[in-house]
């Protein structure tokens, strides 16, 4: 493997970060700050249990995941995007670098910014909010999995967009609507059985159930299915890019 190859792409996009940090750091965290501040510690000091947990407390494993799928995608697709509309992916492209290595450059600076995020947003909620950690190796380990997931569809959505409106559309349109109806707010077990059913084709609800099991050792689904849902989702998405380079997909073209 081309490390130094790997090495200058990870760095560029990482230093994009450092030099955006309002934008790619301090909004993200205000923002999910808000919503521990008015739902934990204003709503839900006069709201009951979930699942034997306070609901403060309950919400904030599905605010991280919401933060951390959009700023996966985000952060991957516009740093793979921005190289196509200069025009400069060429020389990414002529490069001595292979096409696993520029996703390993890309999709591991993407979820390095997502985890980091996801942890300064976690240690933010403390201020609001108790909460406590009874699987903290289950807790990393999911937060990295589902980060380097969603970088990879970020990736693709990069690939896919021509332009900058196209970036936005499936994050805003599918993946945070998905993500609120998904369990963020409340346990799908709260829902009438019919749209329980309906809630289990919902993918980000095996993401926030899995990560709140990290938390308090209760999920809507067995931690088991929501791992594999997860790697499943991981795989296709490592398919779709496999075809993308071989094709030359809106790479070459």
């Amino acid at each position: 493997m081309n490390l130094y190859g790997v090495k200058a792409i990870y760095l560029a996009e990482m230093a994009r970060m450092l030099r955006t940090r309002l934008q790619s750091i301090a909004s993200p965290v205000i923002s999910t700050s808000l919503y521990f501040i008015v739902f934990g510690a204003a709503i839900g000091t006069r709201m009951t249990e979930v699942d034997g947990v306070s609901y403060g407390a309950f919400i904030i494993p599905g605010l991280i995941m919401l933060m951390l799928l959009n700023e996966s995608i985000s952060n991957a697709s516009f740093g793979i995007y921005m190289p196509r509309f200069t025009g400069t992916i060429y020389e990414v492209l002529s490069a001595p670098v292979s096409p696993f290595e520029i996703v390993v450059g890309y999709v591991g600076a993407a979820a390095t910014k997502a985890v980091l995020l996801g942890l300064l947003v976690l240690l933010t909620a403390r201020i609001f909010v108790d909460y406590e950690i009874q699987h903290p190796v289950w807790m990393l380990g999911f937060l990295l999995l589902t980060a380097i997931t969603f970088s990879l569809f970020g990736f693709i959505i990069g690939i896919w967009a021509d332009g900058f409106e196209k970036l936005q559309i499936i994050p805003l349109m599918i993946v945070t609507p998905l993500a609120f109806l998904g369990g963020s707010f409340y346990s799908i077990t709260m829902l009438p059985p019919f749209w329980q059913t309906v809630t289990l084709f919902n993918p980000v609800v095996y993401l926030i159930s899995g990560f709140r099991w990290s938390f308090y050792g209760a999920a809507d689904v067995h931690i088991g299915v929501s791992v594999v849902m997860t790697l499943v989702f991981l795989a296709l998405c490592l398919l779709v890019i496999w075809w993308i380079f071989r094709t030359g997909f809106r790479i070459k073209s």
